[in-house]
């Protein structure tokens, strides 16, 4: 599915509104998600930090695992956007995340002004782990 510019200013704008609820006391390095499910729902994700640094949690994943928690699993845009001039990128653990679900997956890396670059979850992550690596009958 290729995405429309209305969809993806859309996405963005919910990216931006998903930042505003970030926890970042330690950081101060607010990021907001945007995912579009193949159901046309957007399920947005903020970062979640945690005076135990290991224990923070990304935008990107907080909007997939919520979809996942909801019943989706068929994913076809992510925009994220951060506290930063330029494009936002996702960091291994969410491309890892992403490559799980849609290695096809649409990534909107934008900045707060609206402006973008868009590419795939497989293209940010070359050569990903995938589960055709696990044992036969491991897959769901």
């Amino acid at each position: 599915m290729k995405l429309t510019e209305q969809q993806i200013q859309q996405l963005i704008s919910e990216a931006i509104n998903a930042q505003q609820k970030a926890y970042a006391p330690y950081s101060h390095f607010r990021v907001g998600a945007a995912l579009l499910g193949k159901s046309g729902r957007i399920y947005q994700g903020c970062n979640v930090e945690n005076a135990s640094y290991g224990l923070t949690n990304c935008a990107e994943r907080t909007a997939i695992f919520r979809a996942v928690a909801e019943g989706e699993r068929d994913f076809v845009a992510l925009a994220l956007v951060g506290d930063i001039a330029e494009p936002c990128s996702p960091c291994g653990a969410c491309r890892q995340v992403m490559v799980e679900f849609n290695p096809d997956l649409q990534v909107i890396m934008a900045a707060p002004d609206g402006s973008y670059r868009l590419t795939t979850a497989a293209q940010l992550l070359p050569g990903f782990f995938s589960p055709r690596a696990l044992p036969a009958g491991k897959e769901e």
